[in-house]
């Protein structure tokens, strides 16, 4: 069976490129605020950006950057990033991004397979740069900032030439231009650079302009805080954003997020589980923390909310009289809530790159934050997403305007789209391991399509659990039972591949680890690695998610590291996700001695 739904015209696909979109923007909101940091010490508007983006390709044109070419980005979420990106694409030439933790030896690979000869970064950043540069195409290391011996980025802003006809440049952009190259997080080996071409982004855009930021249009307000090589942020917090006129607000410090998200109050925001699970947890810790009647309200409030949720999302009428206690319900204590998170003027709130635990999408729900989960990757962008109407937890919803889905004999879910990537840059073999002759996308997850044309994804394909008794067990499913009860963990890694039974490597959370050590009067969040209470707590965790996941799934042993995993590390990608075969591998003895009869630690 081939599920699809139809494009929808649009005049988003018939532009020639993205640069077309983006100087219609500018005309169209010239004042309003494009870019800002969050104590709004730089404010640029839309008619300021493409004036600086103007200068900027005439720099970049200057120092020999022409169409075809690459050019390397090496920023935190900063104004800049969004100029010389911009700039870059302008020129019909492919900005790339590296992530802010890469080592030298990983950006060095990534300078090899570009092959760029202009890369810009921070101050911050040059030592890894420079370094990584040795032996490379790199003919220029430029910094935003003023370093002495290298061109900033107001010298390159200066250094264009003046009769650089920069109509003409942006003009000459194709639809099959390559816009960006993404370079995968590696959960498996080295990245692969993606080349996205513009015409996949305008044909994603097209499909997804009824929702969200889209439907806002120029009132629309984004927070930009994912790191910008993630293909993510680039869709909703950078290209969407030059097609609608949205402000960007964008954050350096991903540890500001739940400060700065009251201040934006974004209209569409985009998170992974793990946050969604913290703002749970934020809000439930703030309601125990009341007394008397206001805690007595604001739990009847929640419970209500959820209640009303679990109606909604199973298509089940409202109950009037739960209707009605759900109108007095948000009126006075649910939509405050959401205030206190940012989130009370979001229209969508997409979740995603995981699957999330019903209980907190019901749980966000309930509070009036429309979240939907979506299902996509950078090879083919957004594919699936619920519709805000007809949210079904435990989905990632129907294929956008122009995909099509299908279900291999083994499972594994097949994608057709528009949006689908030029290739793997200088890697065709690897391009023809994705892609079949027919334009299907293998994408590596196994998932099933129900009557409806709902998606449900069980998880990837090279990740299943396959235990001694021959059973396929979802690790994801596992690790977020988990995660769900027990802001403590960070990090949930189950273990049984070929074992009788399911054991599991925790690293606590750093952040709900300090607050932890607060509360308990410990010295500080190392101490708790090794705290006994802290270990009772999660212990206690373990046994409460197990009541929710069938005998075979069910956590046996568990084992506390004494470190915490930080993204980027050999433990995480930048983006937060398991390095299942580098964490077996690394704490292969830990492992075996969780299957060594050992008791819980």
């Amino acid at each position: 069976m081939i599920i699809s739904v139809p494009p929808k015209p649009a005049c988003i696909r018939q532009a020639s490129s993205l640069c077309e979109l983006f100087q219609n923007t500018v005309a169209a909101a010239p004042h309003r605020v494009a870019l800002r940091t969050p104590d709004d010490s730089v404010r640029i508007t839309w008619r300021q950006y493409g004036e600086r983006v103007r200068a900027i390709a005439a720099g970049l044109a200057a120092l020999g950057v022409e169409r075809g070419d690459t050019v390397g980005l090496m920023l935190t979420n900063r104004p800049e990033f969004h100029l010389i990106d911009t700039a870059a694409y302008h020129l019909g030439a492919a900005p790339f991004s590296v992530y802010n933790t890469s080592s030298p030896e990983q950006i060095a690979y990534i300078l090899g397979n570009a092959g760029n000869t202009v890369f810009v970064c921070e101050k911050q950043f040059l030592p890894q740069v420079r370094k990584a540069c040795e032996g490379s195409a790199v003919r220029h290391i430029l910094c935003v900032e003023q370093v002495e011996e290298l061109m900033s980025l107001a010298d390159l802003e200066r250094a264009g030439d003046p009769a650089f006809d920069f109509e003409k440049a942006w003009r000459a952009v194709e639809p099959t231009d390559t816009l960006t190259v993404i370079y995968t997080s590696g959960t498996t080996g080295p990245p692969k650079g993606v080349e996205l071409a513009h015409a996949s982004v305008l044909h994603f855009i097209a499909a997804v302009q009824d929702i969200g930021e889209f439907a806002a249009g120029t009132s629309g307000r984004a927070v930009s805080y994912l790191p910008d090589a993630h293909a993510l942020n680039r869709w909703l917090g950078h290209y969407g954003p030059a097609v609608t006129g949205a402000s960007v607000t964008t954050l350096a410090d991903l540890k500001q997020l739940i400060v700065v998200l009251p201040q934006v109050r974004p209209t569409i925001f985009v998170a992974v589980p793990m946050l969604w699970y913290k703002i749970q947890a934020a809000i439930e810790e703030g309601v125990a923390a009341e007394h008397g009647l206001r805690k007595v309200i604001a739990r009847w409030a929640l419970d209500v909310g959820v209640r009303t949720a679990r109606c909604r999302v199973a298509r089940k009428p409202v109950p009037a009289l739960l209707n009605l206690e759900y109108e007095v319900a948000h009126r006075l204590v649910l939509s405050g809530l959401a205030r206190r998170v940012g989130l009370d003027q979001v229209t969508v709130a997409l979740t995603g790159a995981a699957p999330i635990a019903a209980e907190t999408l019901e749980f966000i729900l309930g509070l009036g934050i429309r979240a939907v989960e979506g299902w996509g990757m950078s090879e083919i962008l957004i594919v699936t997403a619920n519709p805000p109407d007809d949210i079904r937890p435990g989905t990632v919803g129907k294929p956008l305007p122009g995909v099509e889905i299908t279900v291999a004999a083994d499972g594994e879910l097949l994608v057709r789209t528009p949006t689908v990537m030029k290739g793997y840059r200088n890697d065709p073999g690897k391009t023809a391991e994705l892609i079949d002759a027919d334009g299907w996308v293998h994408t590596g997850d196994v998932g099933s399509i129900d009557a409806d044309g709902y998606i449900r994804i069980v998880d990837r394909k090279k990740e299943l659990i396959i235990n001694s008794a021959g059973k396929n067990i979802s690790p994801a499913n596992i690790e977020n039972a988990v995660k769900l009860v027990c802001p403590l963990v960070g990090s949930a890694v189950a273990i049984g591949d070929r074992r009788k039974y399911i054991t599991a490597l925790i690293a606590l959370d750093a952040d709900a680890a300090a607050a932890y050590a607060k509360t308990n009067g410990l010295p500080g969040p190392d101490e708790v690695l090794t705290d006994p209470g802290a270990r009772t707590v999660v212990a206690a965790a373990i046994e409460r998610a197990n009541r929710t996941l069938a005998r075979v799934e069910q956590i046996r042993e568990f084992r506390i590291l004494p470190v915490f995993w930080e993204p980027g590390s050999d433990e995480l990608t930048p983006t937060m996700k398991l390095k299942r075969k580098p964490i077996a591998e690394k704490y292969a003895a830990e492992i075996e001695a969780l299957y060594a009869g050992g008791a819980r630690s």
